[in-house]
C-alpha cells in the first residue's frame, strides 16, 4: 500500500525478504515507465558484512525473477571515482552503510536534486543499530532530502530509544507491525526451537569449561563463540590449538576481503569453529551512558580508530547451519544477547546457546532472564543449568588446562595476533587480482591455520580413557547420536586430505604383527628357481 512501516519481529525470521520482496515487486512493475536521474531504493545497512549479504540476496531473488535491474554495493572506504563509476546508470537499488551517502553527496557523485525526484523506497535494516554506529549526522543529511512520497521501512528485532528517534526523524504517520509468535499471541524474543544453558564458573575457569564443552564433544557443531576483546578471542584460540581445534577469528582489524572470505568459508562448513569478537556491544552501553560520562566515550572512540568502525557480525548476519552459540564472555546488555543467540535456530531450524557466566556477569544474567520472562510455570525463554557436563569431567581436565593456559601469555597473544593480520593482508590483497580469474582458488586459503610457534603437543589432542567421566561420556554419546540423526556427520571436504595425510605420517602405523602369508614362501622359491636357472645359463654361456 506504500506507507511508512516500523517492522519488528525476532532474529533469523526472514526480515530481510519482508522488504526485498515487495521493493523488487514494485521496481520490476514500474521499471519501463520510470526515468530516472538517481537510485530509486536505498537500502542502509549498519555494518559491511550485513550490506554484503543483503547485496547478494538482492542478486540472488533478481536473478531467480529473470529480472533486469542494476544493483550496486557501496562502503565508505571506495574513492570518489570508484563511486562515480558504480553511481554511473544509475542504478536501480543502492545498498550501502549511511556513511557512504553524504560523501556522495559532497563528492558531487549524487545529486540532491536527483534524490528528490528519483528516490521511491528507503529501508533502514538493524534501525536499532545505526544510530549506536554513529550514522545519526548521516541519516540527518540524508533525510533532507527524501521526497515525501518516499516509502520508509524501519527493521529490527529489539525495540529501543534509538528507533522512536529514527521513527520521529524520516517517518510519517508509519504502520507499527509487531509480528508475534503464531498461536497464543505471546511476542516471543527468542524462537521457542533454540535451547539456552549457562554454566557458573570463575573467569579464570572458563578456559577450562569451553575445553570440556568442545573436547567431550558435549555441543552440536558448527559453533560460533563470542568473545568481548581481540586479545582474548586470540588467547582462546592459541588454547584450543593446544589441544587439536582449530578455529578462525573473525575482528574488525582484519581486511574487508579476508572478512566475508571466512564468513563464506564457515557458511560451507569448511570448519567448525568461528570465533568471533562482538565490537558493538561497547558502543550501545556507552551510547545509554548518562552525559557525565561523554569524555570517556570519546576518547574510547578516539582509540579505536584503527578498527573498521562498520564491521559487526553479530546483527543480521545469517550464518548457515550454526547449531551452538557459545558466550565465551556474557554480552554487556540484554538486547546484545538476544541478537548473539540469534545466530542459530535461523528460519525455525533447532539451536542451542551455552553461556559461561563467572560471578560478576550474574547482574546481567538476571537482567537477561527478566527482560525474557523467564520463570518457572513457563518454559519458553528458559535459561537452565547446562546438564550434561558433571564436575568430574571438569577436574579430569583440569590439570592439563592450567598447564596450557600458563603458556599463552600476552606476548604470545600479541605476536599470534600480528601473524593473523599479517596472514590475511596477504591473502586480501596480494592475491586479490589471482583469485577474481581463479575463483575456485579461494578454497585453498585457510583461516584456520595455526598460529602458534611452537610445536603441538601430540598427546593433548585426545582425552583418555581413565579421565573420562562415565556420566559425561554417556552425555556426548547422546549428543553424537543426535548429530547423526540431524545428518550432520559429513566432514568437511578439506579433511579428507588431512587424514590420510595424517594416516601415512604415523611411524607406528607401518609396524605388522602379522605372520608372513603362505603366499610370500612361494614367490620366494620362485624367485630362488628363477636364479638357479640364470645362474646355470651364465654358467653354460661361460663353457
Amino acid at each position: 500500500e506504500g506507507k511508512d512501516v516500523v517492522a519488528r519481529a525476532k532474529t533469523g525470521s526472514g526480515k530481510t525478504f519482508a522488504y526485498l520482496l515487495p521493493l523488487l515487486q514494485k521496481l520490476f512493475s514500474e521499471s519501463e515507465s520510470r526515468n530516472k536521474l538517481a537510485p530509486s531504493a536505498f537500502v542502509l545497512v549498519p555494518t559491511r558484512e550485513l550490506c554484503q549479504q543483503v547485496y547478494s540476496e538482492v542478486l540472488s531473488l533478481i536473478e531467480l525473477c529473470r529480472g533486469q535491474l542494476k544493483v550496486v554495493q557501496l562502503t565508505s572506504s571506495m574513492s570518489p571515482s570508484d563511486l562515480r563509476v558504480a553511481l554511473a546508470g544509475p542504478p536501480d537499488i543502492l545498498v550501502s552503510t549511511p556513511g557512504c551517502i553524504p560523501k556522495c553527496l559532497s563528492a558531487g557523485v549524487l545529486q540532491a536534486a536527483s534524490i528528490n525526484e528519483s528516490l521511491e523506497i528507503l529501508v533502514l535494516d538493524e534501525a536499532d543499530l545505526l544510530l549506536s554506529y554513529g550514522y545519526e549526522d548521516d541519516l540527518k543529511a540524508l533525510t533532507a532530502h527524501v521526497p515525501r512520497r518516499c516509502q520508509c521501512l524501519l527493521m529490527s528485532a529489539t525495540s529501543s530509544a534509538d528507533v522512536e528517534k529514527l521513527k520521529k526523524l524520516i517517518l510519517h504517520n508509519p504502520f507499527i507491525l509487531t509480528l508475534p509468535e503464531v498461536g497464543d499471541g505471546k511476542d516471543e524474543i527468542i524462537p521457542k526451537n533454540v535451547q539456552q544453558f549457562w554454566i557458573s564458573c570463575s573467569a579464570r575457569d572458563k578456559l577450562l569449561y569451553i575445553l570440556a564443552l568442545l573436547k567431550l564433544e558435549l555441543v552440536q557443531k558448527k559453533i560460533l563463540i563470542f568473545t568481548n576483546s581481540i586479545d582474548m578471542a586470540f588467547r582462546l584460540k592459541l588454547f584450543l590449538e593446544k589441544f587439536g581445534i582449530k578455529s578462525a577469528v573473525l575482528n574488525a582489524e582484519l581486511p574487508q576481503n579476508s572478512r566475508l572470505h571466512i564468513l563464506e568459508e564457515f557458511n560451507a562448513g569448511l570448519f567448525d569453529y568461528l570465533i568471533a569478537t562482538d565490537g558493538s556491544q561497547p558502543k550501545e552501553k556507552e551510547q545509554a551512558d548518562e552525559g557525565s560520562q561523554i569524555e570517556p566515550r570519546k576518547s574510547r572512540k578516539h582509540s579505536k580508530q584503527k578498527l573498521d568502525s562498520e564491521f559487526g557480525v553479530v546483527r543480521g548476519i545469517d550464518f548457515k547451519n550454526v547449531h551452538t552459540v557459545i558466550n565465551f564472555e556474557m554480552p554487556q546488555n540484554a538486547p546484545g544477547y538476544v541478537h548473539r543467540i540469534g545466530r542459530t535456530g535461523r528460519a525455525y531450524n533447532t539451536g542451542a546457546s551455552v553461556s559461561l557466566v563467572s560471578p560478576d556477569e550474574m547482574e546481567i544474567l538476571e537482567e537477561i532472564k527478566s527482560i525474557l520472562g523467564d520463570d518457572e510455570n513457563k518454559e519458553s525463554n528458559f535459561i537452565a543449568p547446562f546438564p550434561l557436563l558433571t564436575k568430574n569431567a571438569v577436574e579430569s581436565l583440569r590439570y592439563r588446562a592450567e598447564d596450557v593456559s600458563k603458556s599463552v601469555t600476552k606476548l604470545a597473544v600479541r605476536e599470534s595476533r600480528a601473524q593473523d593480520l599479517r596472514n590475511e593482508i596477504v591473502n586480501s590483497e596480494k592475491l586479490k587480482a589471482h583469485f577474481e580469474v581463479n575463483q575456485r582458488d579461494l578454497d585453498l586459503l585457510k583461516h584456520d591455520k595455526v598460529l602458534s610457534k611452537k610445536p603441538i603437543p601430540t598427546h593433548l589432542r585426545d582425552v583418555p580413557d581413565y579421565l573420562l567421566d562415565p556420566t559425561t561420556q554417556e552425555a556426548s554419546k547422546i549428543v553424537k547420536l543426535a548429530r547423526a540423526a540431524m545428518g550432520n556427520t559429513n566432514p568437511a571436504r578439506r579433511q579428507g586430505s588431512r587424514r590420510k595425510f595424517r594416516k601415512s605420517r604415523d611411524p607406528l602405523k607401518t609396524f605388522s604383527a602379522e605372520a608372513p602369508k603362505k603366499a610370500s614362501k612361494g614367490g620366494m622359491k620362485r624367485k630362488e628357481k628363477d636364479n638357479d636357472d640364470s645362474h646355470k645359463h651364465k654358467k653354460k654361456k661361460a663353457i
